[in-house]
């Protein structure tokens, strides 16, 4: 079921009076940046995820260092950082995804997981982002600029929203992503 189809039927459940669907972080997917194929987060059930959006033009662009030593340092004890492109913010992300990889992997020997590009904030955005602003609200729950992070548990519950002036190199940071893996 496309991303597309799925949000209209949890819409519409929702809208006739189902609000105690349980729906999580599970219940999404996105194209890989390869674009050959899906990215379903119930892949990483029992996993930390940490999703961020980013931008190759950003003034931030430099966390992908920290990002990558995140998932280095913790991809074994259950870390997965999932990058997602947004063209968002000021036009940051003008590359296609080929480009894109290209300059993740050239610039940031970058080995996590990323998707396609996406629209992460307003009119169109990914449902994923409609979800996460729903269960940590608009300041937490949405990026508002480059390099948001949004922390998901090993139950698939968003747990915790970071804006980009929060560095994954940050000791509060990395005492809340290790909360989260339970180091």
């Amino acid at each position: 079921m496309t991303n597309f189809y799925r949000y209209i039927l949890i819409t519409l459940f929702l809208l006739i009076g189902g609000n105690s669907l349980a729906i999580n972080a599970y219940d999404f997917s996105f194209t890989s940046i390869d674009g050959e194929s899906q990215i379903n987060l119930s892949e990483y059930k029992g996993k930390t995820i940490l999703v961020v959006n980013t931008a190759s033009l950003c003034g931030f662009t430099y966390q992908y260092d920290g990002l990558q030593s995140l998932y280095d340092n913790y991809g074994d004890d259950g870390l997965v950082v999932l990058g997602i492109p947004a063209n968002d913010f000021s036009k940051q992300e003008p590359g296609q995804e080929n480009e894109i990889k290209e300059f993740c992997e050239t610039n940031f020997n970058i080995t996590f997981p990323m998707t396609s590009k996406e629209i992460v904030n307003g009119k169109g955005s990914h449902p994923f982002f409609d979800w996460t602003k729903d269960e940590l609200g608009w300041l937490d729950g949405v990026p508002r600029w480059n390099f948001h992070k949004i922390i998901i548990d090993k139950n698939g519950n968003a747990i915790g929203g970071y804006t980009p002036l929060t560095k994954p190199s940050s000791k509060r940071f990395i005492k809340v992503i290790e909360k989260a893996l339970k180091i």
